[in-house]
């Protein structure tokens, strides 16, 4: 019987908030057993950017990292969000481990070919080091990923926060039973945006096309969903959308993705 192995993507509003992303740390530190931590941070790099005078660009919601926004994704992912979430870790008694995709050739990608729209040096994962990453955690490390990975030709990329937890969940699913969460500020995916009570409990791939198709699922939603039945296909044991919450009481609203073969 394979190990469990949580792995807890944190980004949005999350983040960004002090008290709410101490709060999400506790709650991850009290999970037993092996764990791993994804976070993004496209909020600060986007301040980060304003304030360095970079204008961030964004194309139907989607951010282009140009040459300069590149360096200010790196400083924001890699260095201070990374490093406050390490040090509040340890705070905690967690020995937790920063890392890049490049630190241990974690995550390697290529650069997003151009079709209609150049995204620059965005990075579409090709390959996970899941012996590093085993090698780490069966040593009583918790890694902390960045959305930053490379091309091991000596370029950093800018690769979806969402989509490296999916990736480093997949890798690491022969190794462990793999209990993938997607962490937000709201309970789970909501009937009603303006109301955050209405948590779809179950969400399957049918129900999730058809959400998309019409409308009611949209934004920074889509690419968690996508991620999270390319997980359950690929042997992820159970994929989660929610808050906090969840994480310490399993009986807290929450979406569960439901893929049937």
């Amino acid at each position: 019987m394979k190990e469990l192995l949580h792995i807890v993507k944190v980004g949005g509003h999350l983040v960004n908030d002090v008290a709410a992303l101490n709060t999400l740390l506790v709650a991850f530190a009290k999970i037993d057993g092996p764990k791993l931590l994804v976070h993004g941070g496209g909020r600060h790099a986007t301040a980060l950017a304003n304030q360095l005078g970079i204008s961030p660009k964004m194309i139907d919601g989607r951010r282009i990292t140009d040459a300069d926004m590149l360096e200010v994704a790196v400083m924001s992912y890699a260095g201070i969000s990374n490093k406050k979430i390490i040090a509040q870790l340890q705070q905690l008694d967690i020995n937790a481990i920063g890392l890049s995709g490049a630190d241990g050739n974690c995550i390697e990608a290529v650069k997003r070919p151009v079709k209609e729209i150049d995204y620059g040096f965005v990075g579409d994962v090709v390959n996970v080091n899941s012996g590093v990453l085993t090698s780490l955690i069966t040593n009583d490390f918790v890694p902390v990923l960045c959305a930053i990975t490379h091309n091991k030709k000596g370029q950093l990329l800018n690769t979806n926060a969402d989509t490296i937890a999916a990736q480093v969940a997949i890798a690491l699913s022969s190794q462990y039973d793999v209990r993938l969460f997607y962490c937000f500020e709201h309970a789970g995916v909501l009937h009603d945006i303006s109301a955050p009570e209405s948590v779809m409990e179950i969400l399957t791939e049918e129900q999730t096309t058809k959400g998309i198709k019409e409308g009611s699922i949209h934004q920074g939603m889509v690419p968690k969903l996508h991620n999270g039945f390319d997980a359950l296909k690929k042997g992820v044991k159970e994929v989660v959308i929610s808050n906090t919450t969840t994480l310490t009481n399993s009986n807290a609203p929450k979406t569960t993705l439901i893929w049937n073969a």
